[in-house]
């Protein structure tokens, strides 16, 4: 038994796990009255060349998501009256500008947000600083990516393999240690690759809006941390957004599954996972009335994106629709920028709904101020 959660790398996390359900039931005595708020993102590892996929096929993909991306997003809203909104973290190795502008017209419409995902292996910090630099110079051309008060573009980061700041014991899928303040210098305001059990890349943190603490050049800078928190903040790092992990059974069955808030075709969004999503009760503490579920896919390639574009994503999103009767909950589908804006907004005192913030510290990028 013992053997079997090492494998699965169990033993990195469940401490923490088993901790956080206990501070979550002490903290929700501190809810403001009135109905909670359910802040839903879906973060896609969007890559439409995965598998080896020729150019033409990874155009394909992009078309099938241009296509029908708003014709399951038109069937649902929020208590905004806003559509879901996803977020594309497109790798910077497979920029191709015909894969950029379909997803700059569905941020036009409303339908979602681009932002950074990078997969390197033996990279070395000036590499990495030139080739992040040149794709956010990518990206800006398509009017994607915001810009704060000084003018600077600013982007949320997924790390390609889960291997944030060198994290492989083998060396694999990086090979820059001192990543996490690389990011911050280039403009990342936020990263978003957790969870990602049972791979060995998952922080014993879970469960948390936090901020990386200590020497934050060292290997696995992320697995310190300071949680988000009404009253405090920081504005000299990038704030780490963890999706809900979890042990949870599997329906019908006596067995316990890991559920890292992946959505997958042979895994899709349901009622149940839902319900475990919330249970977990990501927020940022002094503000549990504000909670945070981010799930994460891989959602370019055929199985999954025929699943989230039909009948796996109208599961989800009728299983998300329980969450916003007006009375118990009020539901609100966020890009990876406005749920970052929202934290940030809690951490400084601000309450009520958090449709109010969804701009909070940094605007909707260019090409979403043409919407048409």
């Amino acid at each position: 038994m013992i053997a079997r959660l090492r494998q699965k790398n169990i033993h990195q996390w469940l401490g923490s796990w088993i901790k956080s359900r206990a501070a979550a039931r002490l903290e929700r005595v501190t809810r403001a009255p009135g109905p909670r708020h359910l802040l839903f993102a879906f973060c896609d590892h969007y890559e439409p060349l995965h598998g080896n996929a020729s150019a033409a096929h990874g155009l394909a993909r992009v078309k099938t998501w241009h296509e029908g991306y708003p014709v399951i997003a038109r069937a649902f809203r929020d208590a905004d009256g806003y559509h879901p909104r996803h977020s594309f973290f497109f790798p910077g190795e497979q920029y191709a500008p015909e894969y950029l502008e379909p997803l700059a017209d569905l941020t036009r419409r409303g339908f979602g947000e681009v932002e950074v995902h990078l997969h390197h292996d033996g990279d070395t910090a000036d590499k990495l600083r030139t080739d992040l630099l040149r794709f956010i110079g990518q990206l800006d051309g398509h009017g994607h990516l915001s810009r704060d008060d000084a003018g600077r573009l600013r982007y949320a980061f997924i790390h390609g393999n889960w291997c944030l700041a060198n994290a492989r014991a083998d060396g694999r899928w990086c090979g820059v240690t001192e990543e996490i303040p690389l990011l911050w210098d280039t403009g990342c305001y936020a990263d978003f690759t957790f969870p990602s059990a049972p791979d060995e890349c998952q922080p014993g943190i879970v469960n948390q809006i936090y901020w990386p603490d200590g020497d934050l050049t060292r290997k696995r800078a992320y697995e310190q941390g300071v949680r988000a928190r009404v009253g405090e903040s920081k504005d000299d790092r990038l704030l780490m957004i963890e999706g809900p992990l979890a042990m949870a059974r599997r329906p019908g069955k006596l067995r316990m599954r890991i559920d890292s808030a992946a959505v997958t075709a042979k895994d899709p969004g349901t009622r149940a996972r839902v319900k475990t999503w919330v249970a977990q009760d990501v927020h940022v503490a002094g503000r549990p009335e504000w909670l945070f579920v981010k799930v994460h896919t891989h959602g370019a390639p055929d199985a999954q994106a025929t699943s989230l574009l039909g009948d796996g994503g109208r599961s989800l999103h009728r299983a998300l629709g329980q969450y916003n009767d007006g009375a118990h909950w009020n539901l609100h589908y966020v890009s990876a920028r406005e749920m970052y804006n929202i934290a940030m907004a809690a951490m400084a005192g601000e309450g009520g709904n958090p449709n109010d913030f969804r701009n909070y510290k940094l605007p909707p990028p260019p090409v979403a101020r043409t919407r048409r």
